[in-house]
């Protein structure tokens, strides 16, 4: 079921079952601050409040947080910079497959 381009990833996420599926099979899924709330087996960095500081703990687990999620942020790049969501005129299935050889590509080259 495809939504509006206005949705927010993480209202999708939760409309299409990704952050239910992620928590029923305990399965770690590492998000940006953007989906602060996700709760579940989603996990973000830690924010900072308004006038103060990140304590120790918190910057280390955000720069592990990071970590996490560096390897990713290539294929997101990739996949934004191409275009390829917006002006595929292919099926789903078809469009995964291509999706799936980038990020392989992407990793391969890295």
């Amino acid at each position: 079921m495809a939504l509006p381009g206005s949705t927010h990833d993480l209202t999708a996420a939760r409309d299409h079952g990704i952050v239910a599926g992620l928590t029923a099979w305990a399965i770690a899924g590492y998000a940006d601050k953007a989906h602060q709330g996700a709760s579940g087996a989603i996990s973000t960095p830690c924010k900072r409040h308004k006038g103060r500081k990140l304590g120790n703990r918190k910057k280390l687990y955000n720069r592990y947080h990071a970590k996490v999620r560096a390897p990713g942020e290539p294929g997101a790049a990739t996949l934004k910079k191409w275009h390829i969501l917006r002006k595929a005129g292919c099926s789903h299935s078809r469009l995964i497959a291509i999706i799936q050889a980038i990020l392989t590509l992407c990793h391969q080259a890295g």
